[in-house]
């Protein structure tokens, strides 16, 4: 067996390496006690909390640490200033998602205020943005990127003369004669942008790493000028750089009427290069993995950028939509169409946030609803490279429609995010079981199944709100629908049938990536009708959840003293 091909099982030696506070990051006897308004479990109060400090139990807390050992003073001396940077960010995506976060903030009890700051406004991000404030009606679907009383068609007729309505950094304004107008970013959130921007530029004062110097200028240029192609570009380039930045505006699933503004959000990271080196090699195989895609060649057609990056990081700060509800624990970046053809992207695993939610929600998940004598297959190796080999096929598949008009993300509109999350699941499990097959993952590949299945658990408890959580429950109906896996009725616990399970993967591949290439909007919204929803059933067993205290997500401690700076 080629040495290559031995990182999973390594992967247990690695964790045991690493530094001491690292491991107190995750397992830490501190991370739990002493926010107990945010712990997961039970306690001995639990009957007597009220309805808001039953919902704070959803999150339980994780303080963001690393070994800062691998850095250079100067580059040590950068995160604090990066961290003021992402808090720019953070406010920005305080006014899209919401609006005025003081005038809100101010008005309500400290459990309820501190409720709305991890949900980034009133409403509850995984409970399909029910609100939570009392006067409050239904968060607006286009958030704060459109005026509340613009529907869809009058959005529409003014991009018809006004494409930049729709473009990704607008926010879209109505004048005094009643008309649409747009306003980039940068003037929009101009205060906020410059300070970003100027903070930007103290951190590349200071940079060693010539990649990181140059990314970081251009990134400080793009807030302020609306262009992000040439960050972008750096940002590929970037192949030696410890430290890193994800900063400004990115993902679309704030906007739920066209999927078409990108939200503010920041991420400030360390790279652990013993792991990344480890990975470094899966990237070079997506051509090989997108010519064996199971689906017609037509949908196959594009190459992958052959310059694609996959590392292992440590988050030590995250701002804005990334920090809201519900956290990310892998990137894969950028979304610019033109860089992925180019270039390919960087896909960026981050094992702190990873490691927290595997054992504060993973584990605690398979001991309820998972078989018993299938428990000890969920494991952290299978749960990092599932993650792992989701961001991967983010580069798999087809990016441009088949009839020329444009991209899978425009043809989709608001659907685009939900089935390209479903997309990346489905075919990172396809990748894992084409590269056990090749000899390239050496744990069993019946650990990558049933993970997969208790992954499913844990993200459609996001809801409908998420395009994570969508994707989790169309998949998880479509499984259940092929046999993959069944329900042991006097147990209350779930079954994998391996081979099944194979078999539903192939055929949700084919069904996903054929809609994507059609731009079949109207097939995507009937398949998300009628799969992309919790019955009883399943809704039943996701209370035993809540009912035994696991938390749904994380939320963080953080910021430069968290990390002794």
């Amino acid at each position: 067996m080629k040495a290559t091909a031995k990182f999973f099982p390594l992967s247990v030696l690695i964790l045991l390496m690493l530094s001491s506070c690292w491991l107190v990051a995750c397992g830490g006897s501190g991370s739990e006690s002493e926010n107990p308004a945010t712990a997961g479990g039970e306690t001995a109060e639990s009957e007597t909390l009220s309805p808001m400090q039953k919902k704070l139990e959803q999150y339980t807390s994780f303080r963001l640490t690393t070994d800062l050992g691998a850095l250079s003073d100067p580059h040590k001396k950068m995160i604090p200033i990066l961290i003021e940077a992402a808090q720019a960010m953070d406010e920005v995506f305080w006014l899209q998602a919401y609006g005025d976060k003081e005038a809100l903030l101010s008005g309500l009890d400290a459990d309820t205020r501190r409720f709305a700051e991890i949900n980034y406004g009133p409403w509850d991000r995984l409970a399909d943005n029910e609100p939570f404030v009392e006067g409050v009606g239904p968060k607006p679907p286009g958030a704060g990127f459109y005026p509340e009383d613009a529907d869809r068609g009058e959005l529409e007729a003014a991009a018809e003369s006004d494409p930049s309505i729709l473009g990704l950094y607008t926010v879209v304004k109505r004048g005094e004669d009643g008309g649409l107008s747009s306003v980039p970013y940068s003037e929009a959130y101009a205060e906020a942008y410059a300070r970003a921007s100027a903070k930007l530029e103290e951190a590349a004062a200071l940079a060693e790493d010539p990649g990181l110097k140059k990314y970081l200028e251009l990134r400080s240029e793009a807030l302020l000028s609306n262009d992000y192609l040439a960050s972008d570009l750096a940002w590929m380039d970037m192949k030696d750089n410890t430290l890193d930045v994800v900063i400004g505006p990115i993902e679309t699933y704030e906007d739920k009427i066209f999927g078409a503004k990108a939200a503010s959000e920041a991420y400030v990271l360390v790279k652990d290069r013993a792991w990344s080196d480890r990975l470094a090699k899966y990237a070079t195989m997506l051509p090989a993995l997108q010519d064996g895609l199971p689906v017609d060649e037509a949908y196959k057609q594009e190459e992958p950028g052959s310059d694609s990056d996959l590392g292992a990081y440590d988050v030590v700060y995250y701002a804005g939509d990334c920090n809201a509800g519900s956290k990310t624990i892998a990137i894969n970046l950028p979304n610019d169409e033109r860089v992925q053809l180019e270039k390919g992207t960087r896909r960026l695993q981050l094992k702190n946030a990873m490691q927290a939610k595997f054992e504060k929600i993973m584990v605690p998940i398979s001991g309820e609803l998972i078989a018993e004598d299938q428990r000890s297959q969920v494991t952290f190796d299978a749960f990092f490279g599932n993650t792992m080999f989701h961001e991967v096929a983010h580069g798999l598949g087809i990016k441009n429609t088949l009839d020329g008009k444009g991209t899978v993300r425009q043809a989709l509109e608001e659907h685009a995010s939900a089935l390209e999350e479903g997309k990346a699941d489905i075919l990172g499990l396809y990748m894992v079981t084409e590269l056990h097959a090749q000899g390239e993952i050496e744990n069993a590949l019946e650990e990558n199944y049933v993970t997969f299945l208790a992954g499913i658990f844990r993200s459609v408890r996001f809801g409908a709100a998420s395009a994570h959580g969508v994707a989790n429950m169309i998949r998880f109906n479509f499984f259940r629908e092929q046999g993959a896996f069944t329900r042991d009725e006097s147990s209350g616990t779930y079954r994998v049938d391996h081979d099944k399970m194979r078999t539903a993967m192939a055929e949700l591949s084919r069904k996903i990536l054929t809609l994507q290439g059609d731009g079949d909007k109207a097939g995507v919204a009937e398949f998300v009708a009628s799969y992309g929803k919790v019955d009883s059933a399943l809704q039943a067993d996701l209370d035993r959840l809540s009912a035994a205290g696991i938390p749904v997500d994380v939320v963080f401690e953080q910021g430069v003293d968290v990390l002794g700076l």
